[in-house]
């Protein structure tokens, strides 16, 4: 008989056809889930507290993705639950477009593209001039493997890198800053790469936003609660800064709808991770996680919170 896994959503029809040629693969609602010990969820949905109740033989959560700050870790570590992603594999797609979203604003792609497909060029110029990308200071909070490749590729634009982190990094050779304000007062473009939850939430707000100033740009590959969007709407709207690039917002996929009128953001829906190669690599991490776990072997990418 199969080993029974527990399908929690939101995972694409291919790797679900191939759980399925290895595993018994049932919703939540079936009765059989609760026998189930395993289980296979995404980073955008987690796991909450009532989802781990439900599942009282569950012993490994399999996600999906890098991000676990949907994962009720109290929960989890209650039941001693242990939960895994699927780090390293998205950093460079991530990566990539974070500069795609600074370039996108920087160079006004996507407001030239609005203005070319209006008809709008036979009669009349684009208003203004774009900034080039070349020799702009680039502010990374948060500079751990997607931030590394940020600043990799913006070194290919001779621009100069500083960063925030909780702690001084010995190994790079970028600029450190003890604090989100001072470094958003040296940068012109600010990246947001840090992890998301309470201990990093609007580390970005409206302070920050005023220092980095009216020709600043902030782009957002991370999670939408390190910024403060009441905030940042305003300074977008009010042009004390000069735009943003955000793929993350902080109630996804809900947004005020004053986001849809500015011309001065480029708006993705959280797809900075979502290639056909990354997602392909993300389910093969994730399926060699579960049959670790029914080998009776240890995973191969446990959080940390809740490693064994």
């Amino acid at each position: 008989m199969a080993e029974l896994v527990v399908n929690l959503g939101g995972l694409r029809d291919v790797f679900i056809r191939g759980l399925a040629g290895e595993f018994e693969v049932v919703s939540i609602d079936d009765p059989r889930a609760a026998a189930a010990t395993a289980a296979v969820t995404t980073g955008g949905l987690g796991i909450s507290a009532a989802q781990v109740a439900a599942l009282p033989a569950l012993r490994l959560v399999a996600g999906f993705g890098v991000g676990y700050d949907r994962v009720d870790i109290a929960a989890c570590r209650a039941r001693g639950i242990v939960v895994t992603n699927t780090p390293g594999l998205t950093d460079r797609c991530v990566a990539d477009h974070a500069m795609a979203l600074f370039l996108a604003v920087a160079r006004r792609i996507a407001e030239g593209d609005r203005f070319v497909r209006a008809g709008r060029w036979t009669s009349e110029r684009l208003p203004g001039l774009a900034h080039r990308a070349t020799g702009r200071r680039m502010g990374i909070l948060g500079l751990g493997r997607i931030g590394m490749q940020v600043a990799r590729r913006a070194a290919a634009f001779d621009m100069p890198v500083g960063y925030h982190n909780r702690n001084r990094r010995a190994d790079v050779p970028h600029r450190y800053f003890d604090s989100v304000l001072a470094m958003a007062e040296w940068a012109d473009v600010l990246v947001v790469a840090s992890p998301g939850g309470a201990a990093t939430r609007h580390l970005v707000d409206a302070a920050a936003l005023r220092a980095l100033g009216a020709q600043g740009v902030v782009v957002n590959i991370a999670r939408g609660s390190v910024i403060d969007e009441a905030a940042l709407l305003a300074a977008l709207q009010a042009r004390s800064i000069a735009g943003a690039g955000l793929d993350v917002f902080d109630d996804e996929p809900r947004m005020s709808p004053a986001f849809h009128a500015l011309d001065n953001a480029v708006l993705t829906p959280h797809i900075a991770g979502s290639t056909e190669e990354t997602w392909a690599d993300c389910e093969a991490m994730a399926l060699d996680n579960l049959r670790a776990h029914f080998a009776g072997k240890p995973p191969l990418s446990p959080i940390p919170e809740l490693a064994r």
